[in-house]
């Protein structure tokens, strides 16, 4: 079945592109400067933001696809897993996004630092939901 198979190919991108944000970037963006942090924290964000906005609704739609195709509900819970990730991004990371966008670049300090420390561990739920649609996705492929 090619679309729920394409379906976990991009949740598991998703899912390992938000985990490297979580063992490798995040780690290595805090031992910046406040300055330099806010700095490379914010166009991060917009990269990551686009990409990973885009599998989610691309994972999903085919997820429903899929459902569609062999009405077996087991795709419906990981494209629903998957989708989440929009409102709680929206919901529960976009307000803290938008404090730290609030705040330029020369004025960062020990505040900003906490609200990105905040942030990783925000983004930290993005990771958990697209592993558990890869694992979804895995379950209604067997």
């Amino acid at each position: 079945m090619l679309a729920g198979q394409l379906a976990l190919v991009t949740a598991a991108v998703f899912a390992g592109a938000a985990l490297y944000i979580n063992i490798a970037e995040q780690p290595a963006r805090l031992m910046l400067d406040d300055r330099a942090l806010l700095a490379q924290w914010k166009p991060s964000y917009q990269r990551g933001f686009a990409m990973q906005a885009s599998l989610a609704v691309i994972s999903g739609v085919l997820g429903l696809l899929a459902w569609w195709l062999t009405r077996d509900w087991r795709w419906i819970v990981g494209a629903t897993l998957i989708i989440a990730n929009w409102p709680y991004t929206l919901f529960g990371i976009m307000p803290t996004n938008h404090k730290l966008n609030a705040i330029s670049n020369e004025r960062a300090d020990t505040v900003s630092r906490r609200l990105i420390e905040g942030w990783g561990r925000l983004h930290a739920n993005r990771t958990a939901l697209g592993f558990a649609a890869v694992i979804a996705y895995l379950w209604a492929l067997n």
